[in-house]
């Protein structure tokens, strides 16, 4: 067994490091958890991603931590297995010992009074008992796992290129209350903000796509990429794959897999636009590549020989456009304009093109209750630092919650989106000041929203607060102070985790895999490039197929995922044409019963010129 452990390993491009020793481990680990070998290195895949370790290289010094990750998915699947079970561990036995009788009638009880005060104390970071017996907060007394947390606001990665300034607000922690007077007297300067208008409007109908609106989505990404690659003057014209030519030809189309399950070198296609080969598609073979990185749906222009005409040989691959060529090249010019359109912009005179902002993405809430605390604590830091903007991403209300999904809440989606969520967001805009901005973005697991892909934005109506609260279609495209920024909050580097295949260089150099995933969203100008989608993606071509497009590349790409966070400069074209764009995934609010993190960024004009940090809340 331990061979064919190695030969799965070998098989997956990993090297052993003290192979005697990690060989043995891993046949204990096999033996106890009862797994196949594949099984064994499928689950090493996923460790390997989730801990960003940057060598292919199996160590035996993260054997203890792989063993962790093989016992959280046993526990998983049986507690999949076995909806009823809990399984207790020792933060529940303290909770349990550190309960009394007080505690007990603290807990919530059936509405009585539904009549809402907002919180008029914007330093306290619990919140208050409205009504009789009736909360939106959590009982006073009631010591949460959140709550006893230790580690507050501790910075998890920072990227600074700023100058060195003396500076006492250095530390990510509580201050005291004069120091928030200070601050609070020092508002930070509003900043203009123009939203791109691309997406569903609120209330749209869905579910009414057909096949042709999906033919057609399909059809004209692999157009514009054709006409992109050929307006570049850098390739020739592009031809059909699917013909015998014993010369080198150019072609251009989207890989397919020729059947179901995973990219194999076996079970690799390519699918032609209908102007060059009807549709067709024909089998693609890259051995001679000595580096790709590939997935369904991407759209690629491969130049090679097709000898036979069932079988198209590459000797070069293009998985992106040049960016002097402008993917849009066709598109007519006044329905380009009505594509941006502005919805709210301050002032029209030249502004820096800088910004101060905190990212977050939901859940919002720990899995053992509703009372989020962790969306309140947020609140509370940017109630002291400040930001121009406060960017929040669904999901909110998440229909994942073990309290949603049991059917255990007293209120409707909806009530609790506006008073769990809005009341916190407008409490902490009149305390901030006007200058202070809020953008929220919807996904796809919101249990008050559409479900459905591209999705329209919050449709929110606040008195006095609408030019403060503003709501983004997901994905969706804004523009502060002339900083461009994109977010998608549909898991997309996880689905692309999940179906790429990829070859690195023999040269031994480490490949940094989470910039070569993100990467392909900006490559193949797309918030959306995977196809077919997950099956959990109620993806709608009818629904606005622009809204997937990212016309041009932003400053900001804001990409919410389960997989660990990161902060990457991802550089695009060469010499004069590079460009730059900051790509971060702040990770999750919550993390099960605990606390996770978000995203701090002082961007400054250029990557160059920028302070971004994930902190830990």
């Amino acid at each position: 067994m331990e061979e064919e452990i190695k030969e799965e390993f070998k098989k997956s491009g990993f090297s052993l490091d003290d192979e005697e020793e990690v060989l043995k481990k891993c046949l204990t680990f096999c033996i106890n958890y009862n797994l196949k070998p594949s099984d064994l290195v499928s689950s090493w895949e996923v460790y390997y991603l989730n801990r960003l370790l940057d060598e292919s290289t199996v160590r035996n010094a993260e054997m203890d931590g792989f063993l962790l990750h093989l016992q959280n998915e046993q526990k998983e699947a049986v507690v999949k297995e076995e909806p009823d079970l809990y399984i207790y561990s020792s933060k529940d036995v303290d909770m349990i010992l550190n309960y009394d009788e007080e505690d007990m009638k603290e807990v919530p009880g059936t509405p009585t009074d539904k009549s809402l005060k907002l919180n008029s104390d914007p330093f306290n970071s619990t919140p208050k008992s409205y009504g009789n017996g009736y909360s939106s907060g959590k009982p006073s007394k009631l010591v949460t796992p959140f709550g006893r947390r230790t580690d507050k606001f501790v910075v998890k990665f920072n990227i600074n290129s700023l100058p060195v300034v003396d500076n006492n607000d250095s530390e990510h922690d509580h201050g005291n209350l004069e120091d928030e007077i200070i601050r609070r007297a020092q508002p930070c300067k509003r900043c203009s903000l123009m939203v791109h208008r691309l997406g569903p409007e609120p209330g749209c109908r869905f579910m009414y796509d057909k096949i042709e609106d999906r033919f057609n989505a399909l059809e004209n990404r692999i157009r514009k990429h054709a006409t992109a690659l050929f307006a570049s003057g850098l390739y020739e014209e592009p031809m059909d794959p699917t013909v015998a030519s014993q010369r080198n030809i150019f072609a251009v189309g989207m890989i397919c897999c020729d059947g179901e399950g995973r990219l194999n070198e076996k079970s690799i296609m390519l699918q032609s636009s209908v102007e060059h080969s009807g549709g067709r598609n024909v089998r693609l073979e890259l051995h001679n590549l000595s580096q790709f990185s590939i997935f369904p749906g991407q759209i690629v222009g491969i130049e090679g020989q097709n000898p036979s005409g069932h079988c198209l040989i590459a000797s070069k691959l293009v998985d992106s456009v040049p960016l002097s060529a402008t993917v849009a090249v066709n598109q007519h010019p006044t329905k380009k304009q009505a594509l941006d359109l502005v919805v709210e912009s301050t002032d029209s005179s030249y502004v820096q093109k800088e910004i101060s902002a905190l990212f977050a993405s939901g859940p919002f809430t720990t899995t053992d209750n509703l009372f989020f605390e962790p969306l309140t604590e947020l609140l509370a830091y940017a109630g002291r630092k400040l930001p121009q903007l406060l960017v929040l991403m669904g999901p909110f209300i998440d229909s994942e919650h073990p309290e949603v999904k049991k059917g255990a809440v007293d209120r409707s989606f909806d009530e609790l989106f506006c008073q769990e969520i809005l009341r916190r967001l407008q409490d902490h805009v009149e305390y901030a000041g006007s200058n202070v901005r809020v953008i929220l973005v919807p996904s796809i697991r919101d249990a008050q929203h559409d479900f459905v892909f591209p999705q329209p934005a919050f449709d929110i109506h606040l008195p006095n607060l609408e030019h403060q609260i503003t709501g983004l279609t997901n994905p969706g495209i804004f523009e502060a102070n002339q900083v461009k920024v994109g977010c998608c909050t549909v898991d997309i580097l996880k689905q692309i985790s999940g179906e790429e295949m990829s070859r690195n260089p023999t040269d031994g150099m480490p490949s940094d895999r989470m910039s070569r995933l993100a990467n392909h969203i900006i490559s193949q100008r797309s918030f959306y490039p995977l196809h077919p989608p997950a099956e959990d993606i109620p993806l709608d071509f009818s629904l606005a197929p622009e809204a997937l497009h990212i016309t041009s590349i932003p400053d900001i790409l804001i990409l919410p995922s389960d997989m660990k966070y990161f902060i990457k400069v991802l550089t695009l074209g060469e010499g004069e044409e590079q460009r730059k764009c900051v790509c971060i995934n702040p990770g999750r609010l919550a993390k099960g019963e605990g606390g996770g993190t978000f995203a701090e960024l002082n961007y400054q004009g250029s990557p160059d010129k920028m302070n971004a940090s994930i902190i830990g809340i």
